[in-house]
């Protein structure tokens, strides 16, 4: 159709600086006064996606998760990709918690972006595409109103809007 305009609505995290935050936390882990005898261990499963942390207490495993969370934002990425395992005791008195990490819309979460695509922008049409929703309309200006609405609110979720075609 001619003059159909569209972008797509995702959440993912660039693996790289996702990395390059993990590694700077390290660094930091072994230099900080308070972190540096605690025989920290922070791992990346990259198949898995998810990050180990296994350290001597609940409070050591507080902070180490408050210099990722820190170099995470640093780094440009949203904390909203990490979801938070409970805290488990392993062995030798220390404590490991998984945080998995987030990416693609989940199906409910693309059913009510799209719910709220249909009732507030008649003109927009969204589609559920995987584990992403295109939306697709003919006035620019609409489809800028769609981003804006979508990042008004607040998913848990960090969402990228890309692939503007104009």
């Amino acid at each position: 159709m001619a003059g159909e305009n569209s972008f797509d609505v995702v959440s993912q995290y660039d693996e790289q600086e996702l990395a390059n935050a993990l590694d700077q936390t390290r660094r930091e882990i072994t230099t900080r006064y308070d972190l540096k005898d605690t025989h920290t261990e922070l791992t990346y499963d990259a198949k898995k996606k998810t990050i180990t942390i296994v350290t001597n207490s609940e409070f050591t495993l507080k902070n180490v998760r408050d210099v990722l969370e820190t170099k995470i934002v640093r780094r440009g990425l949203s904390i909203k990709i990490l979801k938070l395992g409970n805290i488990e005791q392993a062995g030798g008195n220390r404590v490991r918690q998984v945080i998995e990490l987030q990416s693609g819309i989940s199906q409910d979460l693309a059913k009510e972006i799209t719910k709220l695509i249909r009732d507030s922008f008649p003109k927009v049409k969204g589609q559920i595409q995987g584990d992403a929703v295109r939306v697709v309309g003919k006035n620019r200006d609409d489809l800028q109103a769609v981003i804006s609405a979508l990042k008004a609110k607040d998913y848990p979720v960090p969402l990228q809007f890309n692939n503007y075609r104009g």
